[in-house]
């Protein structure tokens, strides 16, 4: 079944909960208003939905492949991503002094969801290239910058991060890859890398690595890490490519899913040391880094949106198709399609309500991003990072695991066929599982959300976002409608239940880090559901008044109804993690070893 994009949804969100038209207010974003994000959308539709997603199922059939060190991409891949290139899609949201378009992350953000739909194994090129540009943006010289961002930008170049080593996973005290100073002010780079997405491919004429290593002599431990731009081909002083550098793809991995993407296993240095060039000051690198992984775990997160899309809208598709049984109420005279069924809408309106709560859930959290990176005010600013940086966590991992259940759903309402490849959701399924451990697993977005998001303030960000929640749940008993009135009651009992899981976490982590840690994944889970629950809040305020006032009934009234299913079905497991988190914590920690 093709990709069709949700643009209908993407722009109700952008206008209605991210409020496009402030943005639009901010200088540099003058011209990014409703109009432009309209615009772009339906250019990206045009492309996504015409190009990467026929690609998609031939990239799992034939994945990328490896021999005598070179990696050839899927078949239609390299086309495709020149069509990317030429479309300025790579630098939507990059700085116009570098030949980017300087449009807005809540517009980017839409983007990448429909790229990640139509196609996850490519979408993963440009999402490692973003990370690059992130990094040398923020801490590149001047002649770093000169030399990589415009064809970085425009996507004649990809992008890469090299972090994990054999013996170095997520903890990143144990690399050991080093760097030896050289006296021209360059560095000789010697050690292995592995999971290096598009580590190697012939879709660009270059590969720009970025790599953490230790220069001779400096700090174990985290404090002694650097990054070096390891470029695959060296660059002329006029821009032109030159010789080869000493980094070469020894294998690449074959994997439950993205198999088009090539994973691979760089090694540096076997003839003499690849040339590598400081990115900032040494011993920063995993700072630097953590800019490359932010903007690539917000990234990750609309992954798991995008997948979950795809997997709903070729279930949806199935069950209107699929003749199976007489509809339990007697409401057709033989058999009907399954979606007559009501656990089979059931299972839909999960798939349906998780998507829509995730995306409104990001799309908010894109336009606090640009707030806090572009707004004139300082105090707005520092309000608007606080609540992006809260985010980010629950955007990767809450909307990544929730994937992983709706891409399941997805093969169940198929039944059997839905475990047979030649359906294609089995790829959905398959693609998601890595989208909760790569950049950051599960537990250790939810590490983050403990220990730099909750127990550093004592709670107080948390806390003011619960205010909010509050205020949203006056409105709604204010509406006064059922709708309303019932999401305002399910929504207040997942704000209680969150405030009484952030004063656990702050009042314990310290004093009892075991017993906060058995709960954190909990606790992301439960942050991510009321979040999501509390923009569908908001989206189905904002919906009502546009049916009053007459606005596209049938999507108004859709919006309204996934609002409500939301709270009844989803919103109402808070309570229930609550007391896991808060209760629970003797149950995880008390076997012994030996029994286990």
């Amino acid at each position: 079944m093709s990709y069709v994009a949700p643009i209908k949804d993407m722009l109700f969100n952008i206008q209605h909960l991210a409020n496009i038209d402030q943005i639009a207010q901010i200088e540099g974003f003058e011209d990014a208003g409703l109009e432009t994000a309209q615009a772009v959308l339906e250019e990206a539709a045009k492309f996504n939905e015409g190009v990467l997603s026929p690609l998609n199922w031939e990239g799992d059939k034939n994945p990328s492949s490896w021999k005598d060190g070179v990696v050839t991409a899927t078949a239609g891949f390299k086309e495709a991503y020149l069509q990317f290139a030429q479309g300025g899609w790579q630098g939507l949201q990059h700085p116009q002094a570098f030949g980017g378009q300087g449009l807005p992350k809540t517009i980017g953000a839409s983007c990448g969801e429909m790229q990640n739909s139509a196609n996850m194994s490519f979408a993963l090129c440009p999402l490692l290239t973003d990370g690059a540009i992130e990094a040398l943006l923020t801490a590149g010289s001047d002649e770093l910058k000169a030399t990589y961002l415009e064809k970085l930008i425009s996507g004649e170049w990809t992008g890469t991060m090299n972090l994990t080593e054999p013996q170095a996973g997520s903890d990143l005290a144990a690399v050991r890859t080093r760097a030896e100073p050289q006296p021209d002010g360059s560095y000789k780079v010697f050690g292995t890398k592995i999971y290096i997405t598009w580590g190697e491919h012939d879709m660009a004429d270059n590969i720009v690595h970025l790599v953490l290593a230790r220069v001779q002599g400096a700090p174990e431990g985290v404090k002694g890490i650097s990054l070096f731009v390891v470029p695959k081909f060296m660059v002329k002083p006029d821009g032109s490519l030159g010789a080869r550098n000493d980094v070469h793809c020894v294998s690449i991995e074959h994997k439950m899913g993205i198999k088009a993407s090539p994973t691979a296993v760089l090694q540096y240095g076997d003839h003499g040391g690849a040339v590598g060039f400081l990115v900032g000051q040494e011993n920063r690198g995993l700072e630097y880094m953590f800019i490359m992984m932010n903007a690539a775990r917000f990234g990750v997160g609309v992954q798991g949106i995008a997948i979950a899309e795809r997997a709903y809208q070729k279930a949806v598709q199935f069950a209107k198709d699929r003749v199976q049984s007489r509809p339990v109420d007697g409401s057709l005279p033989g058999s009907g399609p399954i979606i007559h069924h009501p656990d089979v809408k059931r299972m839909l309106m999960t798939m349906r309500a998780y998507v829509q709560g995730c995306r409104a859930m990001a799309t908010v959290a894109a336009a606090a991003y640009d707030a806090a990176h572009h707004h004139a005010d300082a105090e707005v600013r520092k309000q608007n990072q606080a609540f992006y940086e809260f985010m980010v966590p629950l955007i990767k991992g809450y909307s990544t695991e929730m994937s992983l259940e709706v891409t399941s759903l997805g093969v169940q309402v198929h039944g059997g066929m839905g475990f047979i490849e030649e359906t294609g959701c089995a790829q959905y399924y398959r693609d998601a599982k890595i989208l909760t451990i790569y950049e950051g697993t599960t537990a250790i977005q939810a590490n983050d959300l403990v220990g730099r998001k909750t127990a550093r303030d004592g709670g107080q960000t948390a806390k003011a976002l619960a205010a909010q929640i509050a205020a949203t749940e006056k409105e709604l008993t204010e509406n006064g409608s059922a709708d309303a009135l019932a999401v305002a009651k399910r929504l207040a009992a997942a704000r209680e239940a969150f405030v009484d899981v952030v004063n656990f976490v702050a009042g314990n982590t310290k004093a009892s880090p075991n017993a906060v840690f058995a709960g954190s994944v909990p606790y992301l889970l439960l942050a991510g559901n009321v979040m999501a629950g509390w923009q569908l809040a908001r989206a189905l305020l904002m919906a009502q008044d546009q049916l009053a006032q007459g606005h596209d009934a049938a999507f108004m009234q859709a919006k309204i109804t996934t609002a409500r299913f939301y709270a009844d079905h989803l919103l109402t497991k808070a309570p229930g993690m609550r007391d896991a988190i808060v209760e629970g914590a003797d149950a995880v920690t008390a076997l012994d070893l030996a029994s286990f």
